[in-house]
């Protein structure tokens, strides 16, 4: 029996029927032999699989043992990145995380209040919405931050919790706001201020994001703080200290800068400063005009209190300007669109004045053409002539050498 055991472990063809070989060999094999025989070849598959198992179970922690005996005798052996590499990439992405040091930085995470910004460091970084920008936002995104946004940012904090690192883009723009104030006023330029408070003194405004002080003294307008709120000024920087954090600004500065340069014929606003017996006194950013009572209206006006009051505001044309002497004439007669209108109706002068100023120009400028047309009609020598618009140049073909053929031009209208 035990032979015969054996040559059946030995056997690699598939397993006997048990059926087939009772039903044709009844009177050769006893069939409790065969069962032995199943039961024997059964224990010598099982037994092989286990031995492959474990062949590789020991194969692998062999694996395992030389990998460890590597690690711990020569753990740098075959890999290019040394340990002083290690170090230097260490020293690349560390910075110094003291308040007022700057670090570039990468948005990856917005929220409610803030935003998370990786600054490829060992701790984390935060910007709180109150840093964000200098101007008030009620979220991240309204400043343009969204995940993926790249910039400069300030250490401003340190939150000990979790340490993480708190970081501002406040604290820059309020910086550059500050720079930009000292360039404007050293530039000595004219700057737009929307008026956003006001105290005993005058009105707040922001300019550059930063709020300024406008003394009363220093408004053209004699609006009330009220009235002047929400409104936008031009304005003149008159200090910029950031040490102090003080601003102050002249709106006046600003008029006059802006009125003066205009030249004759241009229409300004103005207030009425004071009342005299020849005229009234108008400031107009600053200067001060004199409105001739002879130029009031074309109709007389016997008593200028019965027309201007100290306060009124104007418009008026500007005559002549003395900048030698500061001195400035001033018209509303000129600016009337039909006689009278500026003691009857002075509204439709206010209306109507720059119309009227345009129509002014245009008579002067006529006239003048005429007076250079006149010239040259009784000095044809002289080699020059007058163009289509009305500019004085070499003769041409378009006008004959005798002079201008004053018959096609009409008459300028009274001034």
């Amino acid at each position: 029996m035990a032979s015969l055991a054996h040559q059946f472990v030995g056997l690699k063809s598939p397993p006997i029927s048990t059926t087939r070989v009772v039903q044709s060999n009844k009177n050769l094999v006893n069939p409790i032999i065969i069962h032995t025989t199943q039961k024997i070849v059964s224990r010598a598959g099982a037994v092989a699989t286990t031995n492959t198992q474990t062949r590789e179970r020991i194969k692998l922690k062999e694996m395992f043992e030389e990998a460890y005996e590597r690690c711990r005798t020569a753990p740098m052996e075959g890999v290019a990145f040394t340990v002083e590499d290690f170090h230097s990439a260490l020293e690349k992405y560390d910075f110094d995380s003291e308040i007022g040091t700057k670090v570039k930085g990468t948005v990856f995470s917005v929220e409610a209040n803030g935003a998370l910004v990786d600054i490829t460091a060992k701790s984390s970084a935060y910007l709180p919405i109150q840093e964000a920008s200098i101007h008030s936002i009620k979220h991240v995104e309204e400043a343009g931050i969204f995940p993926g946004f790249r910039d400069e940012f300030v250490v401003v904090g340190e939150n000990e919790a979790d340490d993480s690192v708190i970081l501002s883009l406040r604290s820059i723009q309020y910086d550059l706001a500050w720079e930009r104030c000292r360039q404007l006023q050293a530039e000595d330029v004219v700057v737009k201020g929307k008026v956003v408070g006001a105290n005993k003194g005058g009105v707040v405004a922001l300019v550059e994001s930063l709020r300024g002080f406008i003394p009363f003294s220093q408004i053209f307008s004699k609006l009330t703080a009220e009235e002047l709120l929400e409104k936008e000024l031009p304005l003149k920087f008159v200090e910029v200290d950031q040490e102090q954090t003080r601003i102050v600004l002249s709106n006046r500065k600003a008029m006059a800068d802006s009125q003066t340069q205009l030249g004759i014929g241009s229409v300004v606003l103005g207030t009425v400063q004071s009342l005299k017996p020849y005229g009234a006194f108008i400031d107009i950013g600053g200067l001060n005009g004199l409105l001739h009572v002879s130029q009031i209206s074309h109709d007389r006006v016997s008593d200028i209190a019965t027309v201007l009051q100290p306060g009124d505001t104007l418009k008026v044309m500007i005559l002549s300007h003395d900048r030698e002497r500061g001195r400035v004439s001033l018209s509303t007669k000129k600016l009337e669109p039909t006689p009278g209108d500026m003691i009857r109706n002075p509204k439709l002068i206010f209306e109507k004045a720059e119309e009227m100023a345009q129509t002014f120009r245009q008579r002067i400028a006529q006239a003048e053409a005429m007076a250079r047309a006149d010239i040259l009609k009784f000095q044809p020598e002289s080699g020059l002539t007058l163009n289509s618009d009305g500019i004085l140049g070499p003769l041409t073909s378009e006008l004959p050498a005798e002079g201008l053929d004053l018959s096609e031009i009409f008459p300028a209208e009274e001034a």
